[in-house]
């Protein structure tokens, strides 16, 4: 039988249970106004004021990110890299990660030392680009996906998760007829599906966010990702206020940047909540076994 919980118990419960309320409420309110500003008329935005209810509604935000077909070209892009970048990135960290995870593979030790040396030192941006256009990527989209097929932390994350699965299994397909290929797609990928899925999120978030590689590597305006036309827009709208032609309340650069924001983010806050169950029991399986 539960005992009765004492004073101090109960006073622990009570302040820790008022913190957490008071961080969610910290943590919400900067995306409730965003969303409430990005949904005002410039007129109200135009009065200043902190605004998380929206008093005169208005679309306008919106329309003027839309008022282009350049837009959802560049929203097709974007997904196109999300998703296949996303795969190649599973694709080349799972073949990386699964012989390093095996013990008896020889020069095993050299190799996760190199691995651990990109994570503190990199060629720099200068280097990288001249590598990127020797092999002919440069306005090609296969220059935002190839230079970051593999990243080095999710890849010893996944390594110490495909450690943690018993040996008998391996040696049991191999038994029934498997080699080392059929061993992982047969075997390890399956049993490592909470694993891909919170890496799946890492990288579709990254590719999705993928700003500053679009801007070195692509001159094609077409092949632009959704976050460089976004920028675009905002500059844009930066620029039209101090047109004489346009009304003064018709452009408010603040509720373009919110509406640019709420658009930007929202596709993958979609895509979390069916990766949520397999997010933290991913994390946490993958750094039981270093």
């Amino acid at each position: 039988m539960q005992q009765d919980k004492t004073w101090g118990n109960r006073i622990f419960d009570f302040v820790n249970h008022g913190l957490l309320l008071l961080i969610g409420i910290v943590t919400v309110i900067p995306f409730i106004y965003i969303l409430a500003v990005s949904f005002t008329s410039p007129h109200e935005v135009a009065k200043g004021g902190f605004i998380l209810f929206p008093k005169e509604f208005s679309l306008a935000a919106y329309r003027y990110i839309f008022s282009t077909d350049t837009l959802i070209r560049s929203l097709g892009v974007s997904v196109y890299i999300t998703v296949v970048g996303t795969l190649i990135n599973l694709l080349f960290t799972s073949l990386m990660a699964y012989p390093l995870s095996r013990k008896y593979l020889r020069g095993r030790q050299p190799i996760l030392l190199g691995v651990l040396f990109t994570m503190l030192f990199s060629g720099g941006m200068i280097p990288t680009y001249f590598v990127v256009k020797s092999l002919h990527l440069t306005d090609t989209l296969w220059s935002l996906m190839l230079p970051t097929a593999i990243s080095a932390f999710n890849l010893i994350v996944l390594k110490n998760f495909f450690q943690a699965i018993p040996d008998e299994l391996e040696d049991a397909a191999k038994i029934d007829g498997c080699n080392d290929v059929g061993v992982l797609f047969r075997i390890v990928l399956p049993l490592s599906m909470p694993a891909m899925a919170t890496f799946s999120l890492f990288y579709a978030v990254a590719h999705w966010n993928s700003f500053f590689s679009a801007v070195i590597y692509i001159n094609d305006s077409e092949k632009w990702p959704v976050q460089v036309w976004l920028r675009e827009i905002v500059i844009l709208a930066q620029s039209r206020i101090g047109d004489t032609s346009i009304e003064e309340t018709e452009i408010q650069p603040l509720t373009i940047r919110m509406a640019v924001i709420v658009f930007s983010t929202i596709p993958i806050m979609l895509v979390y909540p069916f990766l949520q169950k397999h997010f933290a029991k991913g994390v946490m399986l993958g750094s039981v076994k270093g």
